[in-house]
Order: structure tokens, then sequence, then C-alpha cells
């Protein structure tokens, strides 16, 4: 069955697509693998997941490679995120085997709805567990659903692969010291919806937080992490409040394969007076460029792409990532998933 859609202009953004996967945790164990075509939850109006915030999700996406098969980047890595996420906050863990089976038959049955090769987008994969029983007392639930959804989507940021402006406000703090931030949970970005829209407003794509103790060092940026490149190193920001990428950790490993050193540190804010090039990286952004970063607060601009161009090492670590999921270059670590049709 053929699906008509404008593979290379779409954008980020929910399409519906034919099933969707299911899996109850109840009386202590995770049960069979349930197929729905349903785009709907029945929750009970008290579920933990709407009181209390037990709700955690990952992204992920498949490509559909150069010899036509279809690859899922980085399954493994994801599923032992959202392991970390359940921890945090008290939900049942979903294995890693349950993860991966689930995963691959997700894509497997909305096969057709993976882009094609060459056409610049991917499906994306969204799973989310989410805490269903009934409880009034705050206390974890003792029943969870997780599921897993796609769908085709085009570049996280409309501009693709493009330098945009990104600004700093200091009135925001994304999370707090030793809080959620570290995991993915959706109270996260809750609280960056407000500092995010009014950006937008501003005209810019993101907001790149300053850590939430000191308002002294980099943060997050909006929904990515940030990197930078200074005299030839890759240098991202260490936080316990930062969420682990799975594309940061991607770009650092590619990073090291080319020789290039990786520093994971806290950065003062003044050194962006001396950074070459950076970057918003993630699942959605992959890497997206960074022209100039300006401090509302302070009047500060510092213009990062002085020419306006995604700076060479950024371009470089961007097409050779892309090239792995791909499969246009070996897949040395490992890291793709092969699913069969």
């Amino acid at each position: 069955m053929s699906t008509e859609l404008d593979w290379s202009n779409l954008s980020f953004g929910y399409i519906p697509t034919d099933y969707n996967v299911r899996c109850w945790y109840r009386n202590g164990k995770w049960g069979e693998i349930e197929v729905s075509s349903s785009e709907y939850v029945n929750m009970h109006m008290a579920a933990t997941a709407l009181h209390y915030g037990q709700e955690i999700f990952e992204g992920l996406k498949a490509f559909r490679g150069k010899d036509g098969k279809i690859r899922i980047f980085r399954l493994d890595a994801n599923a032992n995120r959202i392991i970390d996420s359940a921890k945090g906050i008290k939900m049942a863990p979903v294995p890693v085997e349950l993860f991966r089976e689930m995963a691959i038959k997700a894509v497997q049955l909305n096969a057709r709805f993976v882009p094609p090769y060459g056409s610049g987008a991917s499906l994306y994969i969204r799973p989310i567990e989410l805490g269903m029983s009934a409880q009034i007392g705050v206390h974890p639930s003792s029943e969870y659903l997780f599921m897993i959804m796609v769908m085709p989507v085009g570049p996280y940021f409309k501009e693709g692969f493009k330098p945009t402006n990104i600004c700093i406000m200091r009135e925001f703090d994304r999370v707090a010291p030793k809080g959620t931030g570290r995991w993915k949970v959706g109270g996260n970005y809750a609280a960056s919806l407000e500092a995010g829209e009014r950006a937008h407003e501003l005209g810019y794509s993101a907001v790149l937080y300053l850590d939430p103790k000191e308002k002294k060092y980099l943060d997050e940026c909006g929904p990515a992490n940030f990197f930078a490149i200074k005299n030839g190193r890759y240098i991202t920001p260490a936080s316990e409040s930062i969420l682990p990428s799975v594309t940061n950790n991607s770009l650092q490993q590619l990073a090291r394969d080319m020789g290039i050193e990786v520093e994971c540190r806290h950065i003062e804010l003044d050194e962006l007076n001396e950074i070459d090039e950076a970057g918003a990286c993630g699942t959605a952004a992959v890497a997206s460029p960074v022209a100039e970063i300006d401090d509302i607060d302070t009047g500060v601009k510092y213009v990062v792409a002085k020419d306006g161009q995604p700076g060479p090492i950024t371009t470089k670590l961007y097409n050779k990532l892309r090239a792995v999921q791909l499969g246009e270059e070996p897949d040395v670590h490992g890291w793709n998933t092969i699913v069969e049709e």
C-alpha cells in the first residue's frame, strides 16, 4: 500500500500512522505486547501520570538507508536511558529486550511510513510510559502503560542544517539543581514552554539556559544539548541537571574518531567569546548550527557564525552522523539495528 506524503517537505509534527504497540505492567510484571490502531488512551481520572507527573518518554529515529534497508539508530541507548528515567521517578523500568521488541514491531507495522532515502526525512519513534493507577495520596503507581508510536518527520528546526540565532534568558530555569533534568520527564519540557514561546516571539529558535544554581555556566539549549568548537576541540556542558543526549554522545564519539579532543565540563558564559562554532544537538534536532547567541539581559551578542554558514567541524560531524544513520558509511560502533520487513 502506498503512502502519499510530500516526504521532502514534512514538518516535525504529528502524522497518524497505522498502528502503535502497548504493554501493561500489572501485579509486579510486564504483560504481553498488544497492537493497537487507536490513537487514544483510556485513563482513570486519578492516574498518577495526571496528578503526580509519573510520565517519561524517549525519542529515537528510523531511516531508510542507501541500500533500501530500514535502520533504527542507537535503540539500546534509548532503552537504557528510559530505564534511568523510570528509576528516577519511581516507575517500573521497561526491560531493554521488551523495549527493543516493541520498537522493532512498531517500525515493522508502519514500514510504509518510513520516508524514502534521499528525502531528508525520517521515522520518529516516540516511546512513552505512564503511571496508570488511581492514586490520590502522593505515592508511585502500581500499574504502568508503556506505548510506542511512530510518525514520519522532517527537521525539528524548520531551517534544517542552517545557522539560527538563540538567546539567553535568566528569568527562567529549565530544571532545579539535583532535580529531574537528567531524566526525560514531561515536566522538564513544561518548565521550558514559557521561555521557549517568548524566545520564538523574539525571533530566536531556542533558549540557551544557564545553570540554575549560579547562573554562571551554560546548561541545555531548550529541547537539545549544547556543544561548541573551541580551538579545534569539541566542548559540551557537564552537569547533573542536563539530560545525557544520545546524539551528543554519538557526536563526541565521531569527533574522537576524527582525532578531535572532546571536553565535557563546565563552560562559563564568558567563554562564548572564544568559541569558533556552536550547535544544538538531539534526536529531533540532530545537529543544528548556531549563528549568534544573544544575551537578552545584558545586550551582549556572541556572533558565532561570522559568515552566516555552519562551521566546518560541525558540518563534518553532522554529515558523518547522517552517513552512518543512512548506511552510507560503515557502522563501526554497531549503532544501527536493521529492521526486517
